[in-house]
């Protein structure tokens, strides 16, 4: 049975965090250069209107 490699999976949860700090990074930046854009940024679902009515 193969042993665990822990040292690459630690320098692969290393650099997602670091990939996932780095996005969060340029989303605070972007969003203090244009904070209108910030409303744009995140497109709301449209939410489905039951009909009421039956059809008979």
């Amino acid at each position: 049975m193969a042993k665990p490699n822990y040292a690459f999976e630690k320098r692969q949860r290393d650099l997602a965090k670091k990939a996932k700090k780095e996005e969060k990074r340029q989303r605070k930046i972007s969003s203090r250069e244009n904070p209108e854009e910030k409303d744009r940024a995140e497109p709301t679902a449209p939410t489905p209107e039951a009909d009421t009515r039956t059809s008979s």
